[in-house]
């Protein structure tokens, strides 16, 4: 595994958790492009399977997906021993899937400055200093318009995506980190898009995560 706390001190990384329609994506999106670096949301499924040889479309279709049949400790351990033993070579897909997203959210974050979205990434660099884990959330008028929008769906439906999204974000964060999604107390930062708006909420966790960057120059000194 990779030390972070050497080798990415440079580098500052957000990571971005979100309930569905409150515009996460997009204000990791527009945080990128303020503070001049990339954002990673499906574009870490690409890279992950890139890097591990696995097939793209198994991570499409695994994406953010839990499972209930396998201990999460057993995952861990054999992370923690490589991909070459055998029980890594009997893992199921989609733990495989786990452990490759894993890796690349590691070395992302030893490479370069940049956003993540989603994909437990405030979990995989909890020991990486200059990480500012945000949650976003919004109201649910506002995320339930921008569902209407982005799908050209009707009220029901909007609710039904909103609902069963987050279900499916929740219990893949839940099983996966040892955090529960959406609590508090699991990230450095919860905001509301719905008060600021994308810009604003975008200038804001900029202006927090720099904060956190700036105390950690401090200690280290």
């Amino acid at each position: 595994m990779l030390k972070g706390e050497d080798s990415m001190r440079g580098n500052l990384v957000i990571t971005i958790g979100r309930q569905c329609g409150s515009g996460g994506k997009m204000i990791g999106q527009k945080i990128a492009e303020k503070l001049g670096v990339k954002c990673y949301d499906r574009e870490l499924l690409t890279k992950a399977a890139k890097e591990s040889g696995l097939c793209e479309e198994l991570f499409e279709t695994h994406d953010e997906k839990p499972t209930s049949s396998f201990l999460y400790s057993l995952v861990m351990d054999t992370y923690s021993l490589g991909y070459t033993t055998s029980a890594y070579m009997d893992m199921p897909i989609n733990h495989k899937i786990f452990l490759a997203q894993f890796d690349t959210i590691k070395k992302l974050a030893n490479e370069e400055s940049c956003v993540i979205v989603g994909r437990c990434a405030d979990y995989a660099l909890a020991d990486y200093p200059n990480t500012a884990s945000v949650f976003i959330t919004g109201n649910d008028e506002d995320k339930l318009k921008s569902i209407k929008d982005l799908y050209n769906v009707d009220d029901a439906k909007a609710k039904d995506i909103m609902v069963k999204t987050d279900k499916k974000r929740s219990s893949y964060y839940n099983y996966y980190s040892s955090k529960k999604w959406g609590d508090s107390r699991s990230y450095d930062m919860c905001i509301n898009s719905s008060v600021l708006g994308p810009d604003g909420t975008a200038d804001m966790i900029i202006a927090f995560a720099k904060a956190k960057e700036a105390q950690n120059k401090e200690k280290a000194e």
